[in-house]
């Protein structure tokens, strides 16, 4: 692990490198929630990555009474394997793409291209589920605290944190229950601090060995979830 990400890093060193640690994703945000009490940075919006992430940011939201709201980022996902993924795209439209895995799969321009634009829609739709007509509220100025269930590879929350980039927040906060080591250094540049309870080495990662439940969230549920905590605002 980079010197850079360990001088951000805040995690749990009795959950290093173990797996089955949270019951659920609930758990996971509330001992979220308590890390981020202890260094008295409970404030400022949580933005929640759907749909796993939204039930983190719900807990982690109650706890420490914050507002929440769903930043729309979506991995782009393999033509024959859609539970990973080359690149992210952001609720803005940018686009994150992890060049050397690309290059390394001899996945071809145009290929990629319509990977972007599938994805593209994608973000547009949830976005009109999860947010209807309002627009991402105004960050100036605001501390954000983001949100997802955990991180494999990084490039998604990487995505959404570029996104923010022109926002002018005061700080940013990355909080996920669970990563590998590699994907936290892929965001620590962008972060102003991290959060992680159960960071991990080696591989296999799955997000999922964490959790002792894990399933797929439906946008019904992350949808529910959402309703009446956003901060109101318009950007």
């Amino acid at each position: 692990m980079k010197a850079t990400t360990l001088e951000k890093l805040t995690e749990r060193h009795d959950l290093r490198d173990r797996t089955g640690v949270f019951a659920d994703r609930d758990e996971a945000g509330r001992t979220l929630a308590d890390m981020l009490r202890q260094d008295d940075l409970c404030d400022g919006v949580v933005l929640a990555v759907p749909a796993g992430g939204i039930p983190v940011g719900a807990a982690l939201a109650d706890v420490c009474g914050l507002p929440l709201e769903a930043v729309v980022v979506s991995k782009i996902t393999l033509p024959w394997n859609p539970e990973a993924g080359y690149g992210a795209v952001a609720f803005d439209g940018s686009v994150v793409l992890n060049d050397d895995l690309v290059r390394r799969l001899g996945l071809g321009e145009a290929e990629v291209d319509r990977g972007i634009e599938s994805t593209r829609r994608k973000v547009a739709r949830r976005r009109q589920r999860l947010r209807g007509n309002r627009a991402m509220p105004d960050l100036a100025g605001a501390a954000v605290i983001l949100v997802d269930d955990g991180l494999a590879s990084g490039f998604t929350m990487r995505c959404a944190l570029e996104a923010l980039g022109g926002r002018a927040v005061s700080r940013r906060i990355v909080a996920v229950p669970t990563a590998h080591e590699e994907s936290l250094d892929r965001i620590a540049d962008r972060a102003d601090a991290l959060y992680c309870p159960n960071v991990r080495s080696g591989m296999p990662f799955a997000v999922a060995d964490a959790y002792c439940r894990w399933y797929d969230v439906p946008e019904d549920e992350a949808a529910r979830l959402l309703a009446g905590r956003g901060t109101g605002g318009k950007a």
